[in-house]
C-alpha cells in the first residue's frame, strides 16, 4: 500500500499547523481541542519547519514545569523532519517510524505538505492489507 491511499482513506484531510513563533501553551490547546498528538510548524500551512509533539510537551513539563508553556515552539519543535512522498510504501514507512522512534510524518509532494500519516494510520492500512490478502488465500484454498 502507497502513503497516497493511506491520506485518502483518512478520515480528516490537511493537517493541523502553528505559526513559528506561537507559545507552546497555543500549540497544546490546538492539540486538545483536536484530539491529536502532533503539530506542525508552518508559516504558510503548506510547508513544514517543524514539528511538536505531546511528547515533547511533556518531556519538558517534566523536567521544568508549567514555565515552559510559555516557550515557543520554535524553541521545543524537532527541526530535522523526516518526511515521506505519496508513493513511497507503507512498510517502508512503517520501518522509519519504528527506527526513529517517533509516530508522525508529514507528506511532502512538489515541495509543498499534503498531508500527515501517524503510525497508526500505517498500522491501520497494512492490517487492511494482510486482511485482504488473507480472504484471498482462503478463496483460493476453498477453490472460489
Amino acid at each position: 500500500m502507497l502513503v497516497q491511499q493511506i491520506l485518502k482513506s483518512k478520515a480528516t484531510e490537511g493537517v493541523f499547523t502553528v505559526k513559528p513563533g506561537s507559545s507552546v501553551a497555543d500549540a497544546a490547546s490546538v492539540l486538545s481541542n483536536n484530539r491529536i498528538g502532533s503539530v506542525v510548524i508552518s508559516a504558510t500551512g503548506k510547508s513544514a519547519e517543524g514539528i511538536l509533539s505531546e511528547r515533547d510537551i511533556v518531556r519538558e513539563l517534566g523536567k521544568r514545569g508549567p514555565a515552559c508553556m510559555s516557550d515557543k515552539v520554535d524553541d521545543m519543535m524537532t527541526r530535522n523532519l523526516v518526511t515521506c512522498s505519496c508513493g513511497d510504501k507503507a512498510d517502508d514507512i512503517l520501518e522509519q517510524m519504528t527506527e526513529g522512534r517517533f509516530r508522525h510524518m508529514p507528506v511532502i509532494k512538489e515541495g509543498e505538505m499534503v498531508g500527515l500519516i501517524t503510525i497508526g494510520d500505517v498500522v491501520k492500512a497494512r492490517l487492511s492489507e494482510l486482511s485482504m490478502e488473507k480472504e484471498a488465500l482462503e478463496g483460493m484454498i476453498m477453490g472460489h
